[in-house]
C-alpha cells in the first residue's frame, strides 16, 4: 500500500512578514531586517546586514544585532565577479540551506531570479514589465533638472510547480530603499527569505 505524501514540512525559521531597510556609508552598505507587526508597524530587529564592497565575491553577512556579536547567517557568491553567480545561503555553522542566482538573458529587460530552498524552487520576476525598461532607460540619464526620481518596484516569486506565491518584495516610496517582504508559504526559511530579499538591494544593478 502506497502512502500518500503528507503536508509539506515548514522551515525551521518561519517569518511571514519583515521590512528590510538599507543605510548607506562610505564602504559598507548595511541593512536592517525587522519583524512586522500585526498593525503593520516595524517591530524587533531580527537580522543586521553588512555588504562590503569592493570584495571579489560578493557576499552578505547577517548578525543577530548591530554590535555584530553573533554572526547567524550569511550569503556569498561562488564565483569571482560574474554577473551570472549562483549564491549559497549559509547559516550560522557554514551549512548551506538555500540558493539563488539571477537569470542572466531574461533579466536584460525584466529582472528574474531562481530561488531554491529544500522542497521549493521559485522563480521571482519584476511585478510591472514597463517599470523595468523604464528603469533600465533611466539608469542612462540619472538625473533630470537635478532631481533624482527613483522607481518603485516589487518582485513576486512563484513555486515553479504550482504557481502559488512563495514570497513578495515591494519596495516603498522612502528617501533610502526600505521594503516589505511577505512570505505567505512556509517552506520558506526566514533566511533564506532575508538573503533573497537583500539581494534583490544590494545585487540589483550587478
Amino acid at each position: 500500500m502506497t502512502v500518500p505524501p503528507g503536508p509539506p514540512q515548514p522551515a525551521a525559521m518561519v517569518v511571514p512578514a519583515f521590512f528590510v531597510k538599507q543605510r548607506i556609508t562610505v564602504m559598507v552598505n548595511r541593512y536592517e531586517i525587522r519583524a512586522a507587526n500585526p498593525d503593520g508597524s516595524e517591530g524587533q530587529l531580527l537580522a543586521f546586514a553588512e555588504q562590503k564592497r569592493m570584495k571579489l565575491k560578493e557576499e552578505v553577512v547577517f548578525f543577530a544585532d548591530e554590535a555584530k556579536s553573533r554572526r547567524v547567517f550569511s550569503f556569498q557568491a561562488r564565483q569571482r565577479l560574474d554577473v551570472r553567480a549562483e549564491h549559497d545561503v549559509v547559516d550560522e555553522y557554514g551549512a548551506v540551506i538555500g540558493s539563488f542566482g539571477k537569470q542572466f538573458g531574461a533579466s536584460l529587460l525584466r529582472s528574474t531570479w531562481n530561488l531554491s530552498a529544500p522542497g521549493l524552487q521559485a522563480v521571482g520576476r519584476e511585478r510591472r514589465p514597463v517599470i523595468a525598461v523604464l528603469r533600465r532607460v533611466w539608469t542612462l540619464i540619472p538625473y533630470v533638472g537635478d532631481v533624482w526620481v527613483p522607481f518603485v518596484f516589487h518582485f513576486d516569486f512563484d513555486d515553479t510547480a504550482t504557481g502559488a506565491t512563495v514570497m513578495v518584495s515591494e519596495r516603498q516610496k522612502a528617501i533610502r530603499d526600505r521594503y516589505a517582504v511577505t512570505v505567505p508559504d512556509p517552506r520558506l526559511d526566514f533566511r533564506v527569505a532575508a538573503c533573497m530579499a537583500v539581494a534583490l538591494d544590494a545585487l540589483q544593478s550587478r
